[in-house]
């Protein structure tokens, strides 16, 4: 085989997998729009993770349901995320173009994620309990296991887990009638 089909063959070989492949002038080239597809399913997994990650500090797991606000939040967070792995990848990912792109709709993401959840616009009767039943059961968590030593601080905290609990059971009920 010849050095031209070697390289030819590298180049195959290497497209899309992050690896720099080269040109026929032996020049380092842009790798394959592979990588950015890989990137960008890098994210979403991510995404995924931190949306799940943010119900471990609920007390119970009937107390986890769907969050709009969380979403929002999980939207910001990947935004974020994005700028600051291409930014410390900018090695693998080349292409101006592409970057800019990614930068622009990460900017445009972080934007509308904190549109929404600063003004919860899309938030009605059910989600917002749905959003509030999480929120209530942390408050149940940390009052019940921190290690409080006043005894004011834990007649407070008591009298926190007494009002979150009715309360979750109160909006757990009104799900029930809306839906």
């Amino acid at each position: 085989m010849s050095s031209e089909d070697d390289r030819s063959s590298e180049r195959a070989s290497h497209q899309g997998t992050g690896h720099t492949s080269h040109d026929r002038s032996g020049k380092a080239s842009d790798p394959g729009l592979g990588t950015y597809v890989r990137f960008g399913l890098m994210i979403l997994t991510s995404s995924v993770v931190m949306y799940i990650v943010m119900y471990l500090n609920t007390y119970s797991i009937d107390h986890v349901f769907w969050s709009w606000t969380r979403f929002f939040m999980t939207m910001m967070s990947a935004a974020t995320m994005t700028v600051v792995m291409l930014t410390f990848m900018l090695g693998m990912y080349r292409n101006r173009m592409v970057n800019a792109v990614i930068v622009v709709g990460a900017v445009v993401v972080f934007g509308a994620g904190l549109a929404l959840v600063r003004t919860q616009a899309t938030v009605g009767d059910v989600a917002w309990m749905r959003a509030m039943i999480p929120h209530h059961s942390i408050a149940i968590l940390t009052s019940e296991r921190a290690h409080l030593e006043d005894p004011r601080v834990r007649e407070l905290a008591d009298s926190i887990i007494e009002a979150q609990r009715k309360e979750i059971e109160e909006m757990k009920a009104y799900i029930k009638e809306l839906e």
